[in-house]
């Protein structure tokens, strides 16, 4: 307590002292990574960047936050934030489990149904001019359109997120696969046919490997914008359990420790599948010159 009250009390040293180990952070990072650029042997320590930035984006905003006596309704130390998610981890894990049965749900037949009606699209120039253009409009609806109406479709329980993240991730995963069944060149594209392959053995062994890069920067994409999709859409009516529903209950409490406290969660669990995500174009676009390159 002793601590925390000459933190509350701080005076111009503190700041100074702040903004120093800030400024020391960031140097670290910026000749760490000037070092891993010039010395491949050192990639593996490229992790501790994100780990020290991290750190001290956290420490600034735990003095601000104290040292400035900031209101907990305004902005919650990452202290109190810490303590709320420990104290309440049965209570988000259920949140938690809720919110992402409709992420798996709708991010699978999202983007699974967006591939399978990309590769119909290639076959068919008609499909092409025709679905595309409507496919853009779809995409730029309002999610906060959309929502109500899954939600009187499906009902209120997951089923009726998992519908909005199939909306969400459908379109960027069609444009995606579409553009990138156009990558392969006419010069690889007339040695396949010297080959006598057909349009199938063409797509599998030229046409989808060269199109790996985009349907995997559109499942990259997809992996957040379905944790967003479903955390909003129960905002819109959903049993009295999930993110969505939490968020929107605490802050009309005030309880904004408890909101941060689920978006900390959200924020890690995107974190988590967008890298899981990555780790699997890894090893299957091993042979690009992005991944060849050591760049992510």
């Amino acid at each position: 307590m002793l601590a925390l009250d000459t933190i509350e009390q701080a005076d111009a040293g503190f700041w100074f002292a702040l903004v120093s180990s800030w400024l020391f952070a960031w140097l670290f990072a910026e000749r760490l990574s000037g070092a891993i650029s010039r010395e491949k042997a050192l990639e593996g320590v490229g992790v501790l960047i994100p780990i020290v930035f991290g750190i001290a984006i956290l420490v600034a905003w735990e003095a601000i936050t104290r040292g400035g006596n900031v209101p907990k309704v305004l902005l919650p130390s990452p202290s109190g934030i810490w303590t709320m998610l420990i104290d309440n981890v049965p209570l988000i894990a259920v949140d938690f489990v809720q919110t992402f049965k409709a992420v798996l749900a709708g991010y699978t037949l999202g983007c699974g149904s967006g591939f399978l009606v990309a590769i119909l699209v290639d076959r068919s120039p008609f499909l092409k001019r025709g679905l595309l253009p409507i496919g853009n409009f779809v995409s730029a609806l309002p999610l906060i359109g959309i929502a109500p109406i899954m939600v009187m479709w499906f009902g209120f329980d997951w089923p009726s997120k998992a519908a909005v993240v199939v909306i969400m991730t459908f379109f960027p995963m069609l444009v995606n696969t579409v553009a990138g069944l156009n990558v392969a060149g006419h010069m690889e594209r007339d040695l396949m046919r010297t080959y006598a392959s057909g349009y199938w053995s063409t797509l599998f062994k030229l046409r989808l490997p060269a199109a790996a890069p985009f349907i995997f920067n559109a499942l990259k994409i997809n992996s957040t914008l379905a944790l967003i999709g479903a955390i909003v859409a129960e905002f819109f009516g959903t049993p009295i359990v999930g993110m969505g529903f939490r968020i929107s209950s605490e802050i009309g409490k005030l309880n904004v420790e408890m909101v941060w406290a689920e978006i900390a969660v959200a924020a890690l669990a995107g974190s988590v599948f967008y890298w899981v995500v990555a780790l699997i174009e890894r090893a299957v676009t091993f042979w690009h010159p992005s991944v060849r390159g050591g760049r992510a």
